[in-house]
């Protein structure tokens, strides 16, 4: 049976339906790595989050988050980095963004570099520029800026689980870094 929530009216499944869902499809998915840019353009720090998994292991992870049934994925971005980092985080995303890549996670370990042991998930990835106060939200315990030289350490890289070390790197790739 299907749940709706009060806060936003929308539809949510129930865990043993989500469950179900995810054995049979993939699921759309958003990642974000919150970045700090000088005037010029150029980044100067990278925002990881520190949560506890399901497991209880404490790990460094990247915004991300399911994209919902009917919605815009640039809402979803949105959502999610205010629903980790705070209302004041002021995310600036274009209003048509374009991902830097796009992550496929199984369950079965080994088919990508990405792992979910939930699920098949495709997620659209995106650098995603934040100029406002960024505060931990929801089951975070803390959020940290690091330079790119700092982010890309085997020990920072080490402490990421599922792949997500590996689109961590992609982003500074990217970002020529």
């Amino acid at each position: 049976m299907t749940q709706t929530t009060p806060q936003s009216g929308t539809t949510w499944f129930a865990p043993e339906e989500m469950d179900a869902i995810r054995e049979r499809l993939p699921i759309l998915y958003v990642d974000a790595v919150p970045v700090r840019v000088d005037p010029l353009g150029l980044v100067t720090a990278v925002g990881l989050l520190l949560r506890v998994t399901g497991q209880g292991a404490i790990t460094r992870a990247l915004v991300s988050g399911r994209v919902l049934y009917h919605e815009r994925v640039r809402s979803a971005v949105i959502r999610h980095i205010e629903k980790d980092l705070g209302p004041l985080a002021l995310p600036r995303v274009p209003t048509s963004p374009q991902p830097f890549t796009i992550a496929e996670y199984f369950p079965t370990p080994g088919v990508t570099p990405f792992h979910d042991p939930r699920q098949h998930a495709v997620s659209l990835a995106y650098v995603v520029p934040v100029e406002g106060d960024c505060e931990p939200q929801q089951d975070a315990l803390e959020f940290n800026w690091f330079s790119p030289a700092e982010a890309r350490q085997p020990r920072l890289l080490s402490e990421m689980t599922g792949g997500q070390d590996v689109l961590l790197l992609q982003a500074l790739a990217h970002l020529g870094q």
